[in-house]
């Protein structure tokens, strides 16, 4: 009984390590290949001087910020809401330009979701945790950059402005993006890149968090309304950015369903139905048709 009893702890123990070793492992590469990217994007030889890989931590610290707190609001929901979930997995990615060093993070879910209640909450509380913290890092970021006369200099790759981002342009800067040349210091690229992930994580499709959120409200109805969220996307492809016929692809290949809940038919409480009017607002404050383009 006793080695049996010892064998079993053991395979727990070595469970328990299993789980914090890998997010562990991940994190500290997205740390090394973010902090790589954002000294690319600084221009620093970090080849002939690896001194110099200092100077993408800036760049680093606040979109790991972001993207962190976006999955342990997730996190935390899921386990105040009884869902098993594991810790927040970061994805390195090419840090080279115009990579950024990731592809995001995520948090898998081992153990069904059974109310509208919790659904809403799991679903809204990374891309609100993330827009909170990405408000201040952009702010800050925009407070450090620099504004010049826009002088057309050829073909260049110009960012979209979402509604937040241009009001944190006037509210910092004293102008908005339209007709001035903005160098965003690295944090500030940092926060508009927090800002996108807010809203491409709040589209209102499949098993996006805002598809979850949509679920709660509409049942079963949400793969129709997937289907022609989708087909949303593919004319905004047509029409500003076709980086949209990806993401319809994408999400369609993934599934464009969601998993049922066990109490369909317990509606939400007014709590969560505020919680859904704030994530609404919150994906219009962040979306933009064209978050890239051509000047």
């Amino acid at each position: 009984m006793n080695e049996g009893y010892a064998v079993h702890h053991d395979g727990q123990r070595q469970g328990r390590v299993k789980l914090i070793l890998w997010p562990a492992l991940l994190l500290v590469a997205t740390i090394l290949t973010t902090v790589t990217a954002g000294a690319l994007y600084q221009g620093a030889d970090i080849f002939s001087n690896p001194g110099s890989m200092t100077q993408g931590i800036p760049f680093s610290a606040a979109l790991l910020a972001i993207l962190g707190t976006h999955e342990l609001g997730h996190y935390v929901a899921s386990r105040r809401h009884g869902v098993q979930t594991t810790l927040p997995l970061f994805i390195p990615g090419p840090p080279i330009p115009p990579m950024i060093g990731t592809f995001g993070a995520v948090i898998r879910i081992r153990s069904a979701i059974t109310t509208k209640n919790a659904l809403v909450d799991i679903g809204a509380a990374g891309p609100l945790a993330g827009f909170v913290v990405a408000i201040f890092v952009t702010g800050y970021g925009l407070s450090l950059s620099t504004v010049a006369p826009y002088m057309p200099t050829g073909q260049t790759l110009g960012l979209g402005s979402s509604l937040i981002f241009r009001f944190l342009s006037y509210l910092t800067l004293g102008v908005t993006p339209e007709g001035v040349e903005i160098f965003l210091h690295p944090v500030a690229f940092a926060g508009w890149i927090g800002l996108f992930v807010t809203a491409m994580n709040l589209l209102p499709l499949g098993q996006l968090d805002g598809g979850h959120i949509v679920y709660a409200v509409i049942g079963t109805r949400h793969r129709w309304f997937s289907i022609v969220m989708a087909a949303t996307l593919i004319a905004l492809g047509a029409v500003y950015w076709s980086g949209w016929f990806v993401w319809a692809a994408l999400i369609s290949i993934i599934g464009l369903g969601h998993p049922p809940i066990e109490d369909q038919s317990v509606p939400m409480d007014a709590k969560r139905r505020v919680i859904t009017a704030i994530s609404t607002a919150v994906f219009v404050l962040t979306f933009m048709p064209a978050p890239f383009y051509i000047i």
